[in-house]
């Protein structure tokens, strides 16, 4: 999730297992306070946020990775200022079948690359030509 503030400062993002509050101040120093009761739990240890000039990024993992939420609050309304960033959509049904086909592509990369076989021939090349050229140079 990003909370969109421009050169904010005096950040403060706190995760835990059911919710998130976050609090900065933007360049004219307004503050902004935002609290968020998860639908479910999350894994507060693997998330973490990431500060930029434009906006604040969390990353919240869901403590149950497999499974949908039907949103993002605990509350059935969502509040006016919340949206869906459609760029960073993932849709979780379909990354199984993408991620198999990303493991079977490096396998088969992996059996290329370490597939031994005979080095190639050198007899072809002359010593006397290679050695001219170098001298001509």
């Amino acid at each position: 999730m990003e909370f969109c503030v421009e050169d904010s400062t005096d950040v403060h993002v706190l995760i835990e297992d059911h919710r998130i509050v976050f609090s900065c101040k933007n360049a004219d120093g307004v503050e902004f306070y935002n609290e968020i009761e998860f639908y479910a739990k999350v894994n507060c240890k693997d998330s973490q946020d990431k500060c930029s000039g434009r906006s604040i990024t969390c990353f919240v993992r869901k403590w149950k990775e497999k499974v949908a939420w039907p949103r993002l609050t605990k509350e059935d309304i969502k509040p006016v200022w919340l949206c869906v960033d459609f760029d960073n959509w993932r849709d979780w049904e379909g990354d199984e079948e993408v991620e198999l086909a990303q493991v079977d592509h490096y396998a088969e990369l992996l059996e290329k690359v370490s597939t031994k076989r005979p080095p190639p021939a050198m007899d072809d090349l002359d010593d006397d030509s290679d050695s001219a050229d170098a001298t001509s140079n």
